[in-house]
Parts: C-alpha cells; structure tokens; sequence
C-alpha cells in the first residue's frame, strides 16, 4: 500500500468513527502534532486524544484533497471539518451542541507502511468565533 493510500484509509476510517481502524494504521511511535498544545509521541497518548475528542466534538471531513511526493512518505490533505461541539474543554467556551465548519490541513508521514506523524493546522480563533455565535 502507498502512503497516499495508507492516509487515504485513516481518513476514510476517521469519517467512519472507525477508531480502531485508524489506530491500526498508526506507528507505535506515532508522533501527533496538534494545532495547539503538546506534541503526544505513541500510540496510547494519541488513543487518550482520540478518546477525549470523541467526547467533545462529532467531526466529519468533506471536501479532502491529498497531495503526496514522489518519495512515498509525506501525504498532505486539506479538507473541511463539520463538526458538533458537545462538551467543553478547558480554556474553551461553552459547549450546548453547537455546529461548526472549519477549513482544515494535516501533513501525514509514513514509516514501514505505518503513519508515523500526524500534524494539523485549522484557525483556532476562527473556530472559537464561529460556537461562540449565539
């Protein structure tokens, strides 16, 4: 399998809110890079994420567009996320289920047919303007 078709498959496994599937496609030493915070560095801090946004957020990605090199390691996706806000976070406003959609960007790197770094970029002030709407 590529590294485009190995991202291709995480995504499609995200959208499915197949976790398992995801994590299956992960490196043990996955190193996630998220917009904000700590860099999380293996497979059971970034199942502690996943579990955590899994409580917060109802995502789903539309509009995916990858890009990959000709070396077969990095993959680049852009994509739109739709999303519900269920439950608050620290430091972040109120959650009441509030709908949001949010254009969004990850750079992925594949080792051994594993992704081994996940990195996403999306505009947190952006994305705190639009569930602080009333």
């Amino acid at each position: 399998m590529t590294a485009l078709e190995t991202v291709q498959q995480y995504y499609e496994a995200f959208n499915a809110k197949n976790w398992k599937g995801m994590l299956a496609l992960l490196h043990p030493e996955v190193r996630h890079e998220a917009n904000q915070g700590d860099v999380r560095i293996g497979l059971e801090k970034f199942t502690e994420f996943l579990q955590k946004m899994d409580e917060a957020y109802e995502e789903t990605l539309t509009n995916m567009v990858f890009f990959s090199e000709p070396q077969d390691k990095r993959v680049a996706v852009e994509f739109v996320v739709n999303g519900i806000y269920k439950k608050a976070e620290d430091g972040l406003p109120e959650a009441h289920g509030q709908s949001y959609v949010l254009p969004a960007g990850a750079f992925l790197e594949v080792t051994d047919g594993k992704i081994s770094r996940v990195t996403t970029y999306y505009n947190l002030p952006l994305w705190i303007e639009l569930v602080s709407k009333p």
